[in-house]
């Protein structure tokens, strides 16, 4: 009898197991199809896994090659591409205004919050709602205004001295070829550190980065496996004890130093042109702690690692292009005989100048990757298509700055198209082009990286003969990308 029990038993449970297993498939069936066939998306252009699953595009985000993958998604369907099951990629110039610019009497596209996370040490300006945003951006906007970053200009011009002056005494020491790459993030972790903290990382005066950015960079692609991790939220629950500790005890480094450094800098009384002394003055109307220390590492973050990819992208392109310049050199050494008249008013002059600066920006955009927002419920148009609520929808700046459908031979470093007079790119849609976004969360400290490019370039072009090192096996126009 006990026989017969466990025998009746066990076929129960390979019952019970064959049918688990069998409406599981009618489930994940029924899903497939209904995610191609009949799915709000389904009308728009893709690959089929695409529509069926993220893997390809969380795969693709986590190894750095995102901007590869949708790039030949766009190439192969068109302007508007179907990249997951509920997200689509656009690269029409008018998507701009209508995901990320002033919607009047619209509601807002919110921030996808799969891929913005919330920081540890508080609200930040990128991740605030439309209240806190506002107050946020009206207390920081104060220190990048023009007239802050004329202020800031001598603290800049004096990064971009001691940048050269360290380079030379690497190359006296024969050093040779120096990784420039290496070097503009150092000026500019350097400036926007001393902008930030009231000190500076000493990057460039030790050739070497900082522990805390040492760290800021394992956080960021720490940050990148969270993204990845919000689209299955079970793993997200369980994700925190898998962890390794050397990861944990990173991150908790880093906060502790950060601490140290926004401490650092409230204790400073005397006036300073920086981004927090106006904050400071506010008092009660300024900034809770917490909000400096999550504001702190944004600001760092947005103003640093981006300014350098353009120093060195922009570098890449002259240099690659003899005849620009030389071109560009011979404006900027025309126009000035001192390092002293060179100034962030003066540099509006030099049109050509801008020109490479401008194609530098759509070549190699900062933030190449798209920045995902959500449709209102309600549902809206985005570039003459209609698009269901709650649809996630980014444009891809890489690939909208590098479609044929906005710039005449797209993938080319010609300066002159920013020039005007001439007839072949007469059609381009410069406004396809926004390297700092656009709208009310537009980058706020644009003005700023732009004084960092000018001052670091024109210190270079004026006093310094600057050519190609040996190739080191990297392909420049093809660059693993991590955002988080």
């Amino acid at each position: 009898m006990d026989l017969l029990t466990s025998h009746f038993t066990l076929q129960d449970s390979l019952f019970c197991l064959s049918g688990a297993l069998g409406l599981s498939f009618c489930y994940i069936f029924g899903l497939v199809i209904y995610r191609v066939y009949f799915h709000p998306l389904a009308a728009f252009p893709g690959p089929k896994i695409s529509a069926i699953t993220y893997i390809p595009y969380l795969w693709n985000l986590m190894e750095g090659y995102q901007i590869d993958h949708v790039g030949r998604l766009h190439k192969e369907y068109g302007d508007v591409v179907r990249i997951g099951p509920n997200q689509l990629s656009f690269t029409n110039a008018d998507a701009w205004k209508d995901i990320y610019g002033h919607r009047q009497g619209k509601p807002e596209m919110d921030k996808d919050r799969k891929f913005y996370t919330p920081h540890p040490g508080g609200e930040h300006i990128i991740i605030a709602n439309r209240e806190n945003h506002s107050r946020l951006r009206k207390n920081l906007s104060h220190g990048m205004s023009d007239s802050s970053i004329r202020q800031q200009e001598p603290l800049i011009q004096s990064y971009a001295d001691l940048l050269l002056r360290r380079i030379e005494v690497h190359c006296q020491d024969g050093e040779l070829p120096q990784n420039m790459c290496s070097w503009y993030n150092w000026f500019t972790f350097d400036v926007i550190g001393d902008l930030t903290f009231g000190e500076s990382f000493g990057c460039l005066e030790n050739s070497d980065y900082h522990p805390w950015v040492k760290l800021l960079f394992d956080s960021i692609k720490a940050g990148v496996l969270m993204n990845v991790l919000a689209y299955f939220p079970l793993a997200q629950k369980v994700a925190p004890f898998f962890i390794p500790k050397k990861l944990t005890d990173k991150q908790k480094a880093h906060n502790d130093m950060t601490i140290e450094k926004v401490k650092h800098r409230l204790s400073i009384k005397q006036e300073r042109p920086d981004f927090f002394d106006y904050i400071l003055k506010r008092k009660e109307k300024g900034f809770t702690f917490s909000e400096f220390l999550a504001n702190s590492s944004i600001l760092i973050i947005a103003g640093s690692e981006t300014t350098a990819t353009i120093l060195s992208g922009v570098t890449y392109l002259l240099l690659k292009n003899p005849e620009k310049l030389a071109k560009v050199v011979n404006e900027v050494r025309s126009s000035f005989k001192y390092n002293e008249e060179i100034t962030i008013h003066a540099t509006t002059n030099l049109k050509y100048m801008i020109a490479c600066l401008e194609e530098g920006f759509r070549i190699y955009p900062p933030v190449p990757i798209g920045l995902p927002r959500i449709v209102p419920d309600q549902g809206d148009h985005i570039a003459g298509k209609w698009v269901p609520g709650g649809t996630t929808v980014c444009i891809t700046m890489m690939s909208t700055s590098h479609s044929p459908d906005n710039f005449c031979d797209p993938d080319s470093y010609i300066p002159e198209r920013f020039l005007g007079g001439d007839v072949r790119f007469a059609s381009d849609k410069k406004h396809a082009m926004s390297p700092f976004s656009t709208g009310p969360r537009n980058c706020l400290a644009w003005h700023g990286q732009r004084c960092d490019i000018w001052d670091a370039l024109e210190a270079f072009i004026c006093y310094r003969f600057i050519s190609m090192g040996s190739v080191t096996g990297e392909d420049p126009d093809f660059q693993l990308t991590f955002v988080s």
